[in-house]
């Protein structure tokens, strides 16, 4: 990190100054944060220690509720601390660590969900051929892929950000360090970043987000043809947990990435950003537990059993 000569630090504004409100925002934030490492370690338990889970989709599953976890810790955190503290500053270094450790996770999720997606299309379409498409090596290597590219997306944008200068008082509108709010601060020259954000950096979302759609047609169009209400409804109870979270996550960064320059709002940015970095990693394993009898029983399961010892 080359940038010695301008400021090292930022203020962080994301929330509200009021006392009473930063209470009820921390305690909120602190319960989600408990909520959902209580739920995502339930399912990389569940997927782990039962036997009825070691399939690819559970396997899947585990990594993304690990990611999930992670996804959130690199954010809430330090949002915890600097709500609770007077001095709500964040050094250089940590801002860009941050920055690089939550791109890490957000394009990780990103091709997991569209990795979940190829898998329940093979699952439905292709059911005789499953367990030989679908191997534990194939799973493995789709696992390490994912995180190896998100890496380097990650490690390309994170250097770029650290030679940038910074100077002045820099006042960050939001709770984390974000692209966006940095490259606005910077009293450099940006362009090379722009580029590369107009260029590369929308891959690693762009991609994933094309093998879903493709997946989800193939799948919906084979449901169609299947003949029996029952049958059509089994099928898709399969992949509805999955087509739920991609919906909730796609659906926010969309809305936030997307929209209209004209429509740009400092309040509705941190609240998009809330619900894709606090709220949706939290909801994820809710969402499969109550849409997927299989967990349920599972979950039940457990609860008896720690009742009778």
């Amino acid at each position: 990190m080359t940038n010695t000569t301008g400021a090292t630090e930022f203020l962080m504004l994301g929330f509200t100054d009021v006392p009473h409100r930063q209470t009820l925002l921390f305690v909120s934030f602190l319960f989600m944060y408990l909520l959902n490492i209580l739920g995502n370690m339930t399912i990389i338990l569940l997927a782990t220690l039962d036997s009825h889970f070691r399939t690819p989709m559970y396997f899947f599953l585990a990594n993304l509720s690990f990611v999930d976890i992670c996804y959130t810790s690199s954010i809430v955190p330090k949002m915890l601390i600097n709500m609770m503290s007077k001095k709500k500053t964040i050094s250089l270094v940590e801002c860009v660590l941050q920055l690089f450790f939550f791109l890490v996770f957000a394009c990780t999720e990103c091709f997991l969900l569209a990795v979940m997606a190829y898998d329940r299309y093979i699952a439905i379409c292709n059911p005789l051929h499953y367990t030989m498409m679908i191997s534990k090596k194939l799973c493995i290597l789709l696992v390490i892929g994912s995180w190896l590219v998100s890496a380097l997306h990650s490690l390309l944008h994170s250097l770029m950000v650290s030679r940038l200068t910074f100077c002045g008082i820099n006042k960050v509108y939001h709770f984390f360090c974000d692209m966006a709010p940095l490259l606005r601060l910077s009293c450099s020259d940006t362009s090379i970043n722009k580029l590369l954000i107009y260029t590369e950096g929308g891959l690693p979302v762009l991609i994933p987000f094309v093998i879903v759609l493709v997946s989800y047609v193939r799948i919906i169009s084979s449901i169609v043809k299947i003949r029996s209400a029952d049958g059509r409804y089994k099928a898709f109870s399969t992949c509805s947990s999955h087509l739920t979270v991609v919906i909730l996550f796609y659906g926010t960064i969309a809305f936030m990435y997307l929209r209209p320059s004209s429509s740009y709002s400092l309040n509705y940015d941190i609240i998009l950003s809330v619900v894709y970095t606090v709220v949706a990693p939290m909801l994820n394993p809710f969402i499969y537990s109550l849409r997927n009898n299989e967990v349920k029983a599972a979950l039940k399961k457990m609860v008896i059993k720690k009742k009778s010892l």
